[in-house]
Order: C-alpha cells, then sequence, then structure tokens
C-alpha cells in the first residue's frame, strides 16, 4: 500500500471518530452535564424561553423522551412476519420528533421555511411555538410538564377530548417527563446555568 494511501486512510478514521463524538451528548441524567457539553443548546433553549415562555427544563424533559437528544431520532421500523419491513409507526423525525404535518403547519404559521427537525434551534422554538399553542388552546401553564407532554403527545384537540386518559402507559410516561423536568430544573439551578 502506497504512503499517500495509507495518510488517506488515516485521515478518513480520525474525521470518522471526530464526527461520531460530536452526535448525542453523554450522561443524559445530567442536565448540566448535556449543556456543558454541548453549549448550543443552552443557547437554544434559553432563546425558546424567552420567546415562548416554556422554562428550559420542560423542553430538555420533552427532548429527552422523544429522542434522547438524537438529532435524526425516528420510529423504528415496522415488521410484518418478522421479516417484512411495513414501515414506520408515524412521519416523527428529529430531536422534538415533530410529525410531517405538525412541523409544516410551524414553518408556515411562525413564517421559518428553513426549519429543519434536526437543528436544535429550530426543534426547541418548535416546542416553544406548540406548548405556547396548547397553553392558549386548554389553558395547560407552560410549566406543568406533564400536562403540555399529553398535549404534546396526543395532540392538543385529543388532549382536550381526554384520549390519554384511558391509556396507562403514556400517564406512566408524562410522569416520567414531569420528573425529569423537576430533576433537570433543580440541576441547572445548582450548576448556575439557569
Amino acid at each position: 500500500m502506497s504512503r499517500t494511501l495509507r495518510m488517506l486512510l488515516v485521515v478518513l478514521f480520525v474525521g470518522s471518530c471526530a464526527v461520531s463524538s460530536g452526535g448525542t451528548p453523554r450522561n443524559l441524567d445530567n442536565a448540566c452535564s448535556i449543556v456543558n457539553q454541548k453549549p448550543q443548546y443552552l443557547r437554544a433553549f434559553k432563546r425558546t424561553e424567552r420567546r415562548w415562555g416554556v422554562p428550559v427544563s420542560v423542553q430538555m424533559a420533552v427532548i429527552h423522551q422523544e429522542s434522547k437528544f438524537k438529532p435524526r431520532a425516528r420510529p423504528p421500523v415496522r415488521y410484518a412476519l418478522g421479516i417484512i419491513p411495513r414501515g414506520r409507526a408515524s412521519s416523527a423525525y428529529g430531536y422534538a420528533q415533530a410529525l410531517d404535518g405538525t412541523w409544516d403547519d410551524y414553518k408556515k404559521r411562525s413564517g421559518r421555511f428553513g426549519a429543519s427537525r434536526s437543528n436544535i434551534r429550530d426543534a426547541s422554538d418548535f416546542i416553544g411555538w406548540y406548548m405556547t399553542g396548547a397553553k392558549r388552546r386548554a389553558g395547560i401553564p407552560l410549566n406543568d410538564a406533564r400536562n403540555q407532554y399529553l398535549a404534546y403527545h396526543e395532540g392538543v384537540g385529543g388532549y382536550m377530548k381526554g384520549s390519554y386518559r384511558s391509556k396507562g402507559w403514556l400517564l406512566s410516561v408524562a410522569n416520567k417527563v414531569d420528573a425529569r423536568a423537576a430533576m433537570y430544573n433543580r440541576q441547572l439551578r445548582r450548576c448556575g446555568k439557569i
């Protein structure tokens, strides 16, 4: 193997390591660790809090639940007979797991036509926009992570009809989101990030 080819392979290998280490933050149970690893996250969350009033900790708890901070997260592929791909359960994508139709509505109503679901700033702004709509339509306080998450998951109309009441698993998830938002809030206050 020529020296040039070996050098090229080394550069490609090192470059691929650098790209992969820039992905999802580690230690997702520690809000301070997350924002220390990804300062752009905190800037985005604070910007959304200023614009829409949704607390940083609530945004972070929702993103943790929806995507575990993976920018290109998608629902898993479903299979028929365990081997034939049937597609994904929904069009959810990105940090906020926004559905195609809801994301298109957000872009149109907010005027953010170039927004991307895999961009933390756009995903955070989407959460603020959506939760502000839930507050306006259903009266859910912006710091009520549990009920905001239920409206986020079921849609505001579904939330107002009580569609979540018969879904014990969803109520459990919403309680976890609420507990995580409270935990993230305590952590961020302790480390002086909010």
